[in-house]
Order: structure tokens, then C-alpha cells, then sequence
């Protein structure tokens, strides 16, 4: 499955960092053409919602309709920042559960997931996530996401707390140690999002390359590190698009004459 995160989103499209600082309107826009680009299911960070629970309503039936799978909504305070910055906030655990109840109520399609996400391990302490996110579940979630646990033995203590399956996000770098999928699995976790990986792989490659390009003042050389002509044609379906345009190009369609039927 694809993660339309959040981070990458405002740090992609905008050069801004993750704070809070992009839109429901545009992040339903990015998603749609995600969503138009693949044809696996796709996993939506809706931050907090955009606002209260009719905005977290309105924001579930637009990414539904823009074709989401499943939509993460946090219960960090407006504006919410990422999950391992600090001097984070979040709000009651009342006002979370509204927003998930709303959520659950809004979405048309009962497959839709709705992932709650708990930033309140940096706020608040473990025990304090924990228990949150008994209240999210209850509330009806259908994945539990508590965000940033800073160990190994944390990350243990995670799945075994709830009934319901469970999310980690790793961040290289962040607060929460990178462990291998397998072990994660094994620990009990349903979904692991490396929601930072490809981006910044890719970011790196970019900076090397045009550094490389600026030195040296030719691209000749950095063959055996991008795509081939023909794979990036192939990526974006070029074959596709020409066999339909020849195919209406030589075969107009006829218009009937008035009069006639």
C-alpha cells in the first residue's frame, strides 16, 4: 500500500516542514491524483482533521471520495506538528474521541479504515498513550497509532495493550528505533509506515547528482544512477496513452446528419 504522509506532503509540495501548515482542500487534491497513479490501496495522514469534529467529518468524506483506503486522524492540538518533533500538545482525550466518532459516522463505505494516532507519548508518557488509545478504540477506530515510542522495549509494550491491530511509523533519525519489519511483526504490529524513507533517499540522490552536475558541467556520467529513457516512459504508461490517441486519431467518430437516424 502507498502512505500519503503528511510531512512529506508539506516538505514536497510547499518546502515547508511538517506544523501544520497544509490544508484539507489541498491535501484532498493530492490524494486524488495519488490515488489516480496507482492501483493499490492508499493510506491517508489527515493530521487532526482540519478542526473540529464537522471538519473531521467533512475531511473523511472527501478523502473518501477522493478514493482513500484508510484516513489517520491525531489527537494533537491545532497546529499539530510532527510526531517526533517536540513541544508537542495534544488535547483531551474527550475532544479525540469526538473527532473519531465523527470520523466513523461520516465515512459511507464501512471498509474505509479509520486509523487513530495518539501523539501523547511525548506530551503526556507512555501509560498515558496507552490509555488514550483504549479510548480511541472504543470510540470505534479501527487501527490504533501511538506515535512515538523511544524504545525498544516501548515498541514491545504497544501491541499487547489492545485488541485491535496496531501502527508504527519509523522515522530514521526520529524518536522510535528503527527495527526490522520482521521483529515488528513479530512483536504484534499490524502496519509499519516509513513515512520519511523514500523522500529523503530521494531528495539525497538529487542533491549528489545536480552536485555532481554543477562540478563537472555534464550529466554524462550519471547514467547508472536514474532512470533509463525507456523505464520512465514505461512508469508513466506512454505506450498506453499513444495506442489510445492513434486509435481515436484514425478512427474519427461519426457524427449523424440532421434528419437522419
Amino acid at each position: 500500500m502507498v502512505y500519503a504522509t503528511g510531512a512529506g506532503f508539506a516538505n514536497s509540495q510547499f518546502a515547508v516542514p511538517d506544523v501544520g501548515l497544509t490544508t484539507m482542500t489541498e491535501t484532498v487534491e493530492h490524494v486524488r491524483r495519488i490515488v489516480a497513479a496507482v492501483d493499490i490501496p492508499v493510506v491517508v495522514d489527515a493530521d487532526t482533521g482540519y478542526g473540529g469534529p464537522l471538519n473531521v467529518m467533512r475531511t473523511v468524506r472527501e478523502l473518501e471520495r477522493a478514493g482513500a483506503a484508510a484516513i489517520q486522524i491525531e489527537d494533537q492540538a491545532n497546529p499539530k506538528r510532527c510526531g517526533h518533533f517536540d513541544r508537542k500538545a495534544v488535547v483531551s482525550a474527550e475532544e479525540m474521541v469526538n473527532r473519531i466518532q465523527a470520523a466513523c459516522e461520516a465515512r459511507q463505505d464501512p471498509s474505509v479504515v479509520i486509523i487513530a494516532r495518539t501523539d501523547a507519548r511525548l506530551a503526556e508518557g507512555l501509560e498515558a498513550a496507552l490509555e488514550r488509545a483504549q479510548h480511541y478504540a472504543a470510540a470505534g477506530a479501527d487501527l490504533l497509532f501511538v506515535e512515538g515510542p523511544t524504545s525498544v522495549e516501548e515498541l514491545r509494550r504497544i501491541p499487547p495493550a489492545f485488541s485491535r491491530g496496531t501502527v508504527v511509523n519509523l522515522a530514521e533519525g526520529g524518536v522510535t528505533p528503527v527495527v526490522a519489519a520482521s521483529e515488528l511483526e513479530t512483536m504484534g504490529f499490524s502496519l509499519v509506515i516509513y513515512a520519511n524513507t523514500a523522500l529523503r533517499v530521494a531528495a539525497k540522490a538529487v542533491q549528489s547528482a545536480i552536485s555532481e552536475l554543477l562540478a563537472a558541467g555534464t550529466s554524462v556520467g550519471l547514467d547508472d544512477r536514474m532512470l533509463t529513457w525507456d523505464e520512465r516512459q514505461r512508469l508513466v504508461r506512454l505506450a498506453d496513452h499513444e495506442d489510445l490517441d492513434q486509435r481515436f486519431a484514425t478512427k474519427p467518430a461519426e457524427i449523424p446528419r440532421r434528419g437522419t437516424s
